[in-house]
């Protein structure tokens, strides 16, 4: 099937669910494990139905779902039409979801020989250097950050190799940078906003605040 563009997911209309790196992820907030057990009962029978499956996490006070077509490495017609379903579930059990509170955490890697230190990533962090996928190292089952590799040349004056990518829903991007900013940092460079933003602490480490916008 066909990978969807940002645009097109937008356009989809799925206001429970936010696009961050490279799925479609929702939170739902139960309040209690009996509510959100319930709920994950009733999202597993859809997904059986449907013949695709959702990544869950159940907790006291909420359930979290990720959404994506493993075949293409990205989120298709079948994401979006369980998503509908699932948010049509949560409504009919008087669950509301909260797509403002989503992120996701990714470690970015400056290199410029990947074959050289791609395998040794994915071995450390998952168990195989098989598990090099392109500039990536996904978690196979979320323990462990999704971890990218940045493209960079050789360079021989000391620099921050390692930095933090943190998704977020695109409506909420400009007020996580505008909390990080009054909590003592800056702006380094926003010329890729609103793809994502570098800030810098007070002792100058670099993380960028990503969105799936102008991607």
């Amino acid at each position: 099937m066909e990978t969807l563009c940002a645009t097109q997911i937008l356009d989809a209309g799925l206001d429970d669910w936010r696009k961050l790196a490279s799925a479609l992820h929702a939170r739902f907030c139960t309040g209690d494990f009996s509510t959100g057990l319930a709920l994950v009962a009733a999202v597993g029978r859809a997904a059986e139905e449907a013949g695709h499956h959702p990544d869950v996490t159940l907790t006291y006070p909420f359930v979290d779902l990720r959404l994506l077509s493993h075949d293409t490495g990205g989120v298709t017609a079948r994401d979006v039409a369980l998503a509908r379903r699932i948010s049509e579930i949560a409504r009919e059990q008087g669950v509301a979801a909260e797509p403002g509170s989503l992120t996701e955490l990714e470690l970015a890697l400056d290199t410029a020989d990947l074959a050289a230190v791609g395998p040794f990533w994915a071995a450390l962090l998952t168990g195989s250097p098989e598990a090099l996928a392109g500039d990536d190292v996904p978690s196979p089952d979320g323990r462990v950050p999704l971890l990218w590799f940045q493209h960079t040349t050789e360079h021989e004056t000391p620099r921050q190799r390692f930095h933090v990518d943190l998704w977020v829903p695109h409506d909420v991007a400009q007020q996580r940078i505008a909390a990080a900013v009054a909590a003592g940092g800056q702006v380094v460079d926003d010329t890729q906003a609103p793809s994502f933003v570098v800030l810098a602490d007070p002792e100058g480490n670099k993380a960028c605040v990503c969105t799936c916008l102008d991607r």
